[in-house]
């Protein structure tokens, strides 16, 4: 089974040392990341490291004002790195104003995207499935109201109450990833209730099932885990040894 890093998940390491985050993660056994910034290397630099480590860049994560106010340079970077699929990790939508200029924005470069041969996806966090300041639930007006893509972040689905297996079910056809993540979510559903990250098999989300799902549908999975426990390239490493432990059984 092929697993993909978001490579936010060795930050840490990243920062100090790309090349040799890089080369960490592939000796893993991860063979997909998605990306979390390029500290500064060029998109010939990270296709040649990238190429190096036998590591396939699937998707990067790519900020909303890269997207909509520079996207000439972004789509020229994702052209030239080879990557196909560009993901906004969050944006405005904590009103009704902010999510229609969202919508709107979303709209007007998804064709300018699409006519290049890429593809733009969004990535959830817990809000967007909550009630913003309006008594609006934007990841669904985002879905209703765009053709973007989803990239489901499976944890802070499931803390704000979603069912991450039935969402993936109904959604299939705009779902090309998902973050597989853990973590302890206290009250799921509920917007006061605390909830931390964990390396995967270590919280209360439901990991296997969300696999189950995921490789039933043909989606590609991602690994994120935020904690830095102890640092980010050992956090990173438990998750595959668990997901290989699955593998197995």
């Amino acid at each position: 089974m092929k697993y993909g890093l978001q490579l936010y998940s060795a930050r840490d390491a990243a920062a100090k040392d790309y090349e040799g985050m890089l080369r960490a993660v592939s000796e893993m056994g991860y063979t997909l990341v998605e990306s979390a910034g390029f500290y500064g290397k060029s998109a010939e630099e990270v296709k040649a490291l990238l190429e190096n480590y036998s590591l396939t860049l699937v998707s990067t994560h790519t900020g909303y004002g890269e997207v909509v106010d520079r996207l000439p340079e972004t789509i020229a970077f994702h052209k030239a790195v080879g990557c196909r699929d560009i993901i906004i990790p969050g944006a405005p939508l904590g009103t009704k104003e902010e999510v229609d200029r969202t919508v709107e924005a979303i709209n007007r470069v998804l064709p300018v995207i699409e006519a290049e041969g890429l593809r733009l996806h969004y990535h959830n966090h817990s809000g967007e499935f909550l009630k913003n300041r309006d008594g609006i639930v934007a990841e669904y007006e985002l879905i209703n109201r765009t053709k973007v893509g989803i990239e489901l972040d499976t944890f802070w689905a499931y803390n704000a109450g979603v069912d991450p297996v039935a969402f993936m079910d109904t959604y299939r056809d705009r779902i090309s990833f998902i973050h597989l993540k853990d973590g302890i979510a206290e009250v799921p559903g509920d917007p006061n209730s605390h909830a931390v990250g964990r390396s995967l098999g270590l919280g209360n989300a439901p990991i296997l099932k969300i696999r189950e799902k995921a490789i039933a549908l043909g989606i590609t999975m991602i690994v994120e885990s935020e904690g830095l426990d102890p640092t980010g390239l050992e956090e990173s490493k438990r998750c595959i040894d668990f997901l290989r432990s699955v593998d197995a059984e």
